[in-house]
């Protein structure tokens, strides 16, 4: 059958292409097959009307029914049958009951796997939902995109997979590409429809995710909505100074004759669009992680940052992944007074979290923030598109503590399921980074609790080693000298371990940098460690095929090693010079130019089966919110509590806090209608109307010092008398009980 546009192919089409791909050559490893295909349901065509085909679906979770068409060239007039005793009229009849027999065959075939791949999930996501906690608004909005959606008429195609036309969000329009079996779903008449998805292997986002058996190919958003140096370095190269997004927003302010701060605006809408989405699916990916800031809420006092103003393009964004079929992993990147001191904090500098004088007010602030993404992304409208969610990017536990981080994180795990319930489906996974120490080091952890992740960052680039072993050893089966041997030895075992010993492991963040090479990637002035010429690896266009294949092999290795991965960093902007001079850190462009895999699954089986303990591809139960979820021995959190008794040798009962009698602030909600003007859904920014809190606030008549460089400050005087910020009052209390 010659190929086709979209808007004319078939049901036995459209089943066709979602049948899954074949996997790549040099699948060795069993243990490590694709998942099973997923049917799609029949899309609807740009050429069809309204009277020639329907879609009807419910908001959420939405299934098809089959097109109805009428055949344009029925008459009413009877046509002359002759005499039933007459052989031609035998012969016709039974033509006609063979082409009924076979016509049932081919609906059956058609609709059974659209309800169980769509229709059914659907229905069974819809139960959950009218089955959840509240959703009234407490108080107040904040921060924008609460922004209105009425669909005009429209005949565009609501779905289709590789070469049909979509129609951007901006009203402009391109061509899909994906050659995986990916299918897009978009109806402005069912907004919050789940049932698009990324590649035939993925499950659709109305479908459960299995952790055990699915593999996470997922790549970061960085630089996006918490700028960093190397990965957009015009911006900080057009403000010499510059070091980070505190100090780039107050040069930026300053310069009023182009645009001031708003600038930042600009950047929020270009540096990642609808396109890039697409792309992301296409290359065979299927989650991404994406960088927050907290000013995304709100900011206090002096803060510069560009405040109240990204809400709407993050929420653009889940919009743009649920169109194509993609998960996300929904990370808090910054942190009130700095997490660990790194530019990508939003300022670099002293720890102030949990850290100093200011340590447990900067943890109030925290915790309220946390728990405002939660009750968001907890409505049955984002529960699938965002289904984990990374509460705090590398916390530096060395400096803050192990007791003062677990307890924090103790604490955020209680307010969490206190917000959204206990068990699969109840809210997001809620990922924990390892604090720098190690995956190992997190064995055993919170036993019993529900729905944790442990989030790894193992980078080869900020080891100190020089990095002078060749990759360029040539295009055969060499490739990659050493490097690729040295992923498979340093990842794999280690992350099987912690799948068996903790629970759902995963790589947030790895790259592509086996050298630390690249313009500002260790910071603006910062120095390199790498032996030889950083000048070999900041220009792309030089390089050798030798040097693609070794990073293909490099890369491909540290996919398979890993398992659960995303990449850091879907793109890397041009520098002045007009080309990307971090190349190694950016998987769009390693994709274009030949060192990224085009299909993730070929680096399945590239470091044979682990040197150690093969992971079972099933977790126990209550790690994935099954039987004993929630059921933590009150010994393992007692070591643990929160707060502590002392940061660093400061009795908490001595420092300044917030009392609890602010505001709360709820992140604004797009509003949907239909043509007759009725609301879509009934999503407004606040999963449990239980949680009802207030909000932290500064103590009246407290001089309280600068949140982010107190460490040596003096402790002020009436400043003690403050509330904790976690919403304690939730009913039901979270379900932990001793053993």
């Amino acid at each position: 059958m010659a190929d086709r546009p979209l808007s004319v192919v078939s049901t036995a089409d459209t089943l066709a292409r979602a049948a899954n791909i074949p996997l790549p050559a040099d699948d060795t490893w069993s243990l490590r097959e694709p998942h099973p295909p997923f049917l799609a349901a029949t899309p609807s065509t740009a050429n069809d009307s309204p009277r020639d085909s329907y879609v009807e679906a419910t908001p959420y979770d939405s299934g098809t029914l089959l097109p109805v068409t009428k055949n344009e060239d029925y008459t009413e007039e009877d046509p002359v049958v002759p005499p039933p005793s007459s052989p031609r009229a035998k012969r016709r009849l039974l033509l006609l009951l063979v082409g009924l027999v076979a016509l049932i065959v081919v609906v059956l075939a058609v609709i059974l796997p659209v309800y169980f791949t769509v229709i059914k999930p659907r229905n069974d996501r819809s139960s959950q939902s009218s089955s959840s906690g509240g959703d009234n608004t407490p108080t107040n909005s904040t921060g924008g995109g609460g922004t209105s959606h009425t669909p005009p008429p429209t005949t565009d195609a609501i779905t289709g997979s590789d070469g049909s036309t979509i129609k951007a969000s901006d009203g402009s329009t391109f061509t899909y590409n994906n050659k995986l079996g990916g299918i897009w779903w978009y109806d402005p008449n069912d907004p919050y429809n789940n049932n698009a998805y990324p590649n035939s292997w993925t499950p659709p986002l109305n479908t459960s995710w299995n952790y055990g058996t699915d593999r996470i190919y997922g790549v970061n958003l960085g630089g996006w909505f918490v700028l960093e140096p190397f990965i957009s370095p015009a911006l900080f190269q057009k403000y010499p100074g510059a070091t980070d997004e505190w100090s780039l927003s107050l040069l930026m302010a300053a310069d009023t004759a182009n645009g001031g701060l708003n600038q930042l605006e600009d950047h929020y809408k270009t540096f990642i669009t609808e396109a890039d989405i697409a792309e992301i699916a296409g290359a065979g990916l299927n989650w991404v992680r994406v960088p927050i800031p907290f000013w995304a809420i709100d900011k206090w006092g002096s803060e510069p940052f560009l405040a109240q103003t990204s809400w709407k393009y993050i929420v653009q964004l889940f919009e743009w992944c649920r169109k194509y079929g993609i998960r996300v992993n929904l990370d808090l990147h910054t942190i009130p007074g700095s997490q660990n001191g790194y530019n990508h904090s939003g300022k670099g500098g002293q720890i102030n979290f949990l850290m100093g004088i200011m340590g447990m007010a900067n943890a109030q602030r925290t915790l309220n923030y946390i728990r405002i993404i939660t009750e968001f992304i907890s409505q049955p409208e984002y529960r699938d598109v965002v289904p984990m969610f990374s509460i705090m990017n590398e916390p530096r536990v060395n400096s803050i503590g192990n007791t003062e981080l677990s307890g924090f994180y103790v604490e955020v795990y209680d307010m969490i399921r206190g917000i959204t319930g206990i068990g699969e489906g109840k809210g997001p996974y809620i990922a924990i980074h390892d604090g720098f120490a190690g995956v190992n080091s997190w064995a055993g952890f919170m036993t019993g609790a529900d729905r944790m992740v442990l989030d790894t960052h193992p980078y080869f680039a900020f080891g100190g080693s020089s990095a002078t072993a060749p990759i360029d050893t040539g295009t055969g089966a060499g490739a990659g000298g050493t490097w690729p041997g040295a992923a498979c030895d340093r990842f794999a075992s280690s992350m099987n371990t912690s799948r068996s010993a903790f629970g759902v492991t995963v790589a947030g963040e790895w790259s592509n940098g086996f050298n630390d090479c690249g313009l500002f990637l260790t910071g603006v002035g910062g120095s390199q460690s790498y032996g030889g010429n950083c000048a070999d690896w900041q220009d792309s266009s030089n390089w050798t095929d030798g040097t693609k294949a070794g990073l293909m092999a490099f890369a491909s290795a540290s996919m398979d090693s890993l398992r659960d991965w995303f990449f850091w960093t879907w793109k890397i902007g041009n520098s002045t010079a007009g080309i990307v001079e971090t190349p190694l850190w950016s998987y769009q462009l390693g994709l274009r130019e030949g060192w990224m895999p085009t299909d993730p699954r070929s680096a399945l089986g590239k470091c044979g089966p682990p040197s150690g303990p093969i992971f079972p591809q099933s977790f126990r139960p209550w790690m994935t919110g099954g039987v004993g979820a929630g059921t933590i021995a009150a010994a393992q959190t007692a070591q643990y509590p929160y707060p502590p008794d002392s940061l660093q040798g400061t009795p908490v009962a001595q420092l300044p806090l917030y009392t609890s009698t602010g505001v709360i602030s709820t992140l604004p909600v797009p509003t949907y209608t239909d043509l007759s003007g009725s609301a879509i859904g009934s999503a407004n920014g606040w999963f449990n109307s239980n949680d009802n809190q207030p909000a932290p606030t500064p103590i009246v008549g407290c001089s309280y010092p600068n949140p982010w460089n107190a460490l040596s400050a003096a402790i002020p005087t009436g400043c003690t008398g403050g509330v904790d910020a976690a919403p304690a009052a939730i009913t039901p209390p979270p379900q932990r009980r001793a053993l």
